[in-house]
This record gives structure tokens, C-alpha cells and sequence, in this order.
């Protein structure tokens, strides 16, 4: 039906025949000639329909946006000063000789031509088909295939197997809610679609499967925002023999390759690593975005004689921090500006935001600064505090006071947003592993020990002595790598023998009989000579949202879900009648 594709058109083909099919972008009639830009994957090519054809013509005046259009004509260079340096074609028309109508079209609730970001989402994902038609998503998702078979390519020269694992499973508790799937041949029993193929790549170690990927569904019921749905991918990998640091050089020089391919941008080499500590200490995350030069500094052993509560009681607090945050040039943000971030920080449970501005500290001292709070700070302290944060006339210096994950998220927070908004964030990629996280961190409602990765993850060899002991200074044998301020790709070496995995278990409060219920078959299977491995998961979704410079996961999906779990353009979740519930032994009750 057609020879070329539209986008490769160039003048190369000049005087050639060709037959092109595709939807109409856009029709202009200039005085007795009709103009038509086709589109297809490819990109855009121009037209033109002459008079000279009435058959032709009188037909090219009936078509409209998105018509589906099967065109021949002869490639020709457009005439002197209507070239287009916007299109890729834009040297060469193509002048028609035959045209066939293939399909007529509505008019489409938006239009593609000149389309604008105030087109709701909700109309988007409800005509996704005709959303996919615009150049910016069939780019997107061409950069998504390119960056898959790029992986592809590269695992494969490594020696790595692609093997599928199952997606009706067994519910283990991971982290998230599952997706519980009714089964009808097993009345009142579930099957759960899987949040990763974590066990069962890690029973493909131990069938001998040394080098593993996949890129794997993965399924979560969980709160979604725009980095996260309910159904999402990874590029899912696991290794045995390799400690960290051969399975994290390895993962480098693939993402190395990666952009280098795709983007053609070289990466540091090695990556920049960063314990969990330092990350939490410098940066309040552990996904810190290194783009951006503002850090926070410790001050509260300069609070000791602090009078101000605000700051004393948290300085005080075991459990309590106290940060500064240097921004140069900062003095210049008006009393408004101030407030706006002051209610930003309190989307993160922050109480308020204090700062100190210095308009002229070098030669007025104390009496150079501006604060409410600076009644409150001896000299020492206010001494202090500049020295440390190193601030200079023209910086203003805000503060966190509270328990330590408030001012980590807060002003965490605000230290990145500061960032980008006063124009301080490197035009770059930063990528970087943490490293050294802890084992374990404390359930904030049951007070009781939970993993901060997942319970397969494996304590540090000389750390497992002290488990049972002291398990909030047990660090973990994971590592994560963070790009630009995003979390892209998780892992960790995993429990290879039976007795450590069940230690881990009971310290997370699950019995011998509830671990041999919900874990048997790797229990069991740790007893066969399992042998040492680790691995890791990149979040395709998150990856390539980066990559494309999108603003959401949403736009490099082809068909996602809304922030409720909902996909607009099948209706779906949606009821099922009562023969298909009376098989399944199901019956619907809603919540009062």
C-alpha cells in the first residue's frame, strides 16, 4: 500500500513515484491549490493537490483532520522561499496523482495540530488512540523501544538469559497491597498478581541460572502519583557469584551504554557512591539530587543555651534534628516568597520555617542580620551558625526543627525546590549509589522492626552477630542508584542459607509456622545448595520518563491508569454480573 514512510521523504527522491498512507494533520486551501500535511510514525510530509486533477481535487476538498489517506504522487523540491526548516521534509513536497480515501474521521475532541497543555488528562486517557497520535508521544514511546532493545542487546552480549516468570502467583507480603486474583477451580482461593519476580528469581539462582533478566509486569495496589501506577515494568535482573561491587560495575556500564546509545550523553566513569547516612545527613533523602549544590548543615549542639523552644526542644531530642540551609542570594526573596515556602514545607508536616537573612554580616555583624528569630540566639549561636554554613551578605539561611524525618522530608525538600527555582540546578545528569542502608527501621504505628528493603535482603557478613542484639545498627548488603533525584534502580545481595533468612523472619515477627506457610518453597529450597547472589530492578516507567524529559510516568506508558487506579478509556475497574461471581463462589458486600 505505500513505499515510503512520510518522515523520509529528502530530496534524494526527487522525481521518484511514490505511495504514502497516513492521517491527515492538517489541510490548507490556498487559492485553487489544497495543501495537506500526512502524517504517519515517521514524521510529516506536505501535499499538494492541483486543479489540473479535478477528479483528485474535487475529492481532496472533502477531507478533513485525521482521515486515513492513501496517496501516489511524484516527489518534487518545493518552489524557492516556501521551504520549511521546522520539518525534516521540509525541502520536498510531494504533488498527488492519485488519492483513496481509507477511512473518514470525527472531529476529535482535541486537535493534534495545535494541541495545548490545557487539553485535561482525563480527555487524553479517555481518547488514548488519538492522544498517541501526536508526534511528541510517538517519540516518546520510540525512545522507550529504542531504550529497551538497547538493554536487550547489552544483557544478552553479557551472557545474561531472558526467563519469564509467573504473573498468577502466591500472595507474600512485600511492601504493598496486592492484586488479589479469585480463583474458579479452587473456590475461596487467591492467586496475586506479583509486586516483583523477587522469589522467583531468586529460585532461578538456585536452579543454576547464573545471569537473569526480564522485563517483568509488576503489579501494586498502593497510592499512585505521577511517578508511580498500579501496573508498571522493570528491567528485572539477578546474578550469583558476584558481590556488590562486581554487580554495581557491571549495572554502570550498562547505563553508561544506555545513554550513550540512545541520548549519546557519556556518564561519569566510575558513578559517584554515597552511604545512606551521609545521603540522609547532607541531602535529608536517600535519593538525593546532586544537580543541585545546597546542603544541610547541623546546628544543634549550637543550641544548648537556646532559650527558643522551637529550637531547643528538637536540639534536646534524641530523635530530634535541627538543620541550616544556606541560599546564596537568597535576602533578595520578599516576605511573600517566604510564606509560599513556608506553606510548601508544611505539605511535609513541617510547623513553620524560620530564617535569617543577612544583608550585611562582614561589616555590621549581629546587627546585619534580619530575623524574627534572632532575638531569640546568642551571640555564639548566630556565630556559629554563619561560620558553619559558610553564608555571606546577600544569603538568607533557613532552618528545620522538629523530629528528624520531618526535617529530613521538609527541608529536604525545600533544598531541591530551591534549587530549580532559583536557578541553581546543573544543566547534567548526576548519577549515584547509595549505599550501606540499613537493615531495618522502626513501623511508626506498631513500633515494631520492619526491613527497609524487603526481608530477603542480606545483612553485612560482619554485622549478623549482632541481629538479635542490635538490629537498628545492622547495615544491609543493598544499593541503590539514583539519577537526577530519582530512585531508578534498587537491589541487594540476597540470604543464601536457610538459618539467617528465618533469623530475619522471626526479628520481623513472623513465626516459623506463618514463614513455612507464606515462604515454605524457598525456605525449603535454601536448603538445596543455594548459592550466593544478588541483583537488582530498574524501573523501565521512571527510566524512561527521565530519559524523554517527561513530567510523568503516565506520558511514556501507551495505556495508563489515572491517580485512582482507573483507565479511562475502557471503563475499567468495572462490575461483573452475577453468573461470572456465582462461578468464581464470589458475593459482592460493600463497606457500610
Amino acid at each position: 500500500m505505500r513505499s515510503h514512510y512520510c518522515g523520509d521523504l529528502h530530496a534524494g527522491l526527487i522525481d521518484e513515484t511514490v505511495r504514502l498512507a497516513g492521517w491527515v494533520h492538517r489541510r490548507r486551501d490556498h487559492g485553487g491549490v489544497i495543501f495537506v500535511d500526512l502524517r504517519d510514525r515517521s514524521g510529516l510530509v506536505q501535499v499538494v493537490f492541483d486543479p489540473d486533477r479535478p477528479e483528485i481535487f474535487a475529492l481532496a476538498e472533502q477531507i478533513r483532520s485525521e482521515y486515513v489517506l492513501a496517496v501516489q504522487g511524484r516527489v518534487r523540491r518545493r518552489p524557492a522561499g516556501t521551504e520549511n526548516p521546522n520539518m525534516a521534509t521540509g525541502e520536498v513536497e510531494v504533488l498527488a496523482q492519485s488519492l483513496e480515501v481509507l477511512n473518514r474521521a470525527e472531529t476529535p475532541p482535541f486537535q493534534l495540530e495545535d494541541y495545548h497543555s490545557d487539553t485535561s488528562e482525563e480527555v487524553r486517557l479517555r481518547y488514548r488512540y488519538i492522544d498517541l497520535r501526536r508526534p511528541e508521544m510517538q517519540a516518546r514511546l520510540r525512545v522507550r523501544s529504542h531504550i529497551t532493545a538497547t538493554l536487550r542487546a547489552f544483557l544478552d552480549a553479557e551472557g545474561f538469559l531472558d526467563i519469564e516468570t509467573p504473573i498468577l502467583t502466591k500472595s507474600t507480603p512485600e511492601g504493598a497491597r496486592d492484586y488479589l486474583v479469585p480463583s474458579r477451580v479452587h473456590p475461596g482461593e487467591f492467586y496475586a498478581l506479583p509486586q516483583s519476580p523477587q522469589l522467583f528469581k531468586q529460585l532461578l539462582m538456585m536452579s543454576g541460572f547464573d545471569r537473569y533478566y526480564q522485563i517483568a509486569r509488576c503489579f501494586r495496589d498502593e497510592d499512585l502519583r505521577a511517578d508511580r501506577q498500579p501496573e508498571f515494568t522493570q528491567l528485572d535482573i539477578e546474578t550469583s557469584f558476584l558481590d556488590e561491587a562486581a554487580l554495581t560495575g557491571l549495572m554502570e556500564r550498562m547505563i553508561r551504554h544506555l545513554f550513550r546509545t540512545v541520548l549519546d550523553v557519556d556518564l561519569p566513569d566510575p558513578f559517584p557512591r554515597m552511604t545512606y547516612a551521609e545521603a540522609m545527613r547532607r541531602y535529608g533523602s536517600d535519593r538525593p539530587d546532586l544537580r543541585v549544590p545546597l546542603e544541610l548543615v547541623d546546628v544543634a549542639d549550637l543550641m544548648d543555651d537556646v532559650e527558643f523552644k522551637v529550637f531547643a526542644g528538637p536540639a534536646a531530642d534524641p530523635e530530634g534534628r535541627v538543620v541550616a540551609l544556606r541560599l546564596p542570594g537568597g535576602a533578595e526573596l520578599t516576605r511573600k516568597e517566604i510564606d509560599e515556602y513556608t506553606k510548601f514545607v508544611g505539605i511535609y508536616g513541617a510547623k513553620g520555617l524560620a530564617y535569617i537573612k543577612v544583608n550585611d554580616w562582614t561589616g555590621q555583624g549581629r546587627d546585619g542580620l534580619q530575623s524574627p528569630i534572632l532575638k531569640f540566639l546568642p551571640d555564639g549561636a548566630v556565630s556559629g551558625i554563619m561560620a558553619r554554613t559558610g553564608a555571606e551578605n546577600g544569603d538568607l539561611v533557613f532552618f528545620g526543627a522538629d523530629k528528624t524525618e520531618v526535617v529530613n522530608e521538609s527541608i529536604g525538600a525545600l533544598r531541591v525546590k530551591l534549587g530549580h527555582d532559583r536557578g541553581l540546578a546543573a544543566d547534567a545528569w548526576r548519577p549515584l549509589w547509595v549505599v550501606d542502608f540499613p537493615m531495618f527501621e522502626r513501623d511508626a504505628h506498631t513500633g515494631r522492626w520492619v526491613a527497609l528493603h524487603h526481608p530477603f535482603t542480606a545483612p553485612k557478613d560482619d554485622q549478623l552477630e549482632r541481629l538479635e542484639r542490635d538490629p537498628g545498627n545492622v547495615e544491609s548488603r543493598a544499593y541503590d542508584l539514583v539519577l537526577n533525584g530519582t530512585e531508578v534502580g534498587g537491589g541487594s545481595i540476597r540470604i543464601h542459607r536457610e538459618d539467617v533468612q528465618r533469623r530475619i523472619f522471626r526479628l520481623l515477627k513472623i513465626a516459623d509456622e506463618d514463614a513455612d506457610a507464606r515462604f515454605g518453597f524457598l525456605l525449603k529450597a535454601l536448603k538445596y545448595g543455594c548459592p550466593p547472589h544478588g541483583g537488582i530492578a530498574f524501573g523501565l516507567d521512571r527510566l524512561v520518563m527521565l530519559m524523554t524529559a517527561s513530567t510523568s510516568i503516565r506520558d511514556v506508558m501507551a495505556f495508563p491508569k489515572t491517580q485512582t487506579a482507573a483507565c479511562m478509556l475502557t471503563d475499567a475497574p468495572s462490575a461483573v454480573d452475577e453468573a461470572q461471581l456465582h462461578e468464581l463462589a464470589l458475593r459482592i458486600r460493600l463497606r457500610a
